[in-house]
């Protein structure tokens, strides 16, 4: 008898807890989706392809542009790291800049390697230190040898980074927990010198 009793309200008991684990795969799966869908481009060369000699040390050394799509829409903030895993003394750090508006859709060339907290369309962005212990990018240039990869890593945010002069390690750290979404884009460069 009790059995017959409790049978309705097992039943609607398994019920929503079936709703509920759909309803969070759902979720996953959208925020896997929205994550996918983040890109970051550059108009000067394709992921896996060259780097050109402009955006390197054998060249003028400027920063090439970078344009992204289709952030999370709750994007508060946007960090860039721009960094070499093939260095002969481990990863070195090419560029740390942080704190971009989430209304920006690209980063311009030759962003200015002189001024910490960036003017103009860049207001408020942030640029830490790189691992020649400088501000701003610093462009490839490996010892002569096999290719270097350098992979531009951006990073959606869901609060902004103010404080001043992090370097890859801090700002990695500042993050924590606070990312939405990432893209990327790898480049490669060789000196035969």
């Amino acid at each position: 008898m009790n059995l017959r009793k409790s049978f309705p309200f097992l039943l609607v008991f398994l019920m929503v807890g079936g709703y509920l684990i759909y309803a969070q795969e759902e979720t996953k799966k959208s925020k896997k989706e929205e994550t996918m869908s983040f890109t970051l481009l550059c108009p000067s060369f394709k992921n896996g392809e060259k780097i050109p000699v402009q955006f390197t040390c054998d060249g003028v050394d400027h920063s090439p542009v970078l344009e992204w799509k289709d952030p999370p829409p709750n994007t508060k903030s946007l960090a860039l790291i721009c960094d070499d895993p093939d260095a002969p003394v481990g990863v070195w750090v090419h560029w740390v800049i942080y704190n971009i508006p989430a209304t920006l859709s690209r980063l311009p060339e030759n962003v200015d390697k002189k001024q910490k907290v960036l003017s103009g369309e860049l207001q408020g962005a942030v640029q830490g230190i790189n691992s020649w212990n400088r501000l701003g990018y610093g462009g490839p240039c490996p010892p002569p040898g096999a290719p270097h990869r350098y992979f531009f890593k951006l990073y959606a945010l869901d609060i902004p980074i103010t404080k001043e002069g992090m370097d890859k390690k801090q700002l990695l750290g500042a993050m924590e927990g606070h990312v939405l979404a990432e893209a990327q884009l790898m480049g490669t460069y060789q000196r035969k010198r």
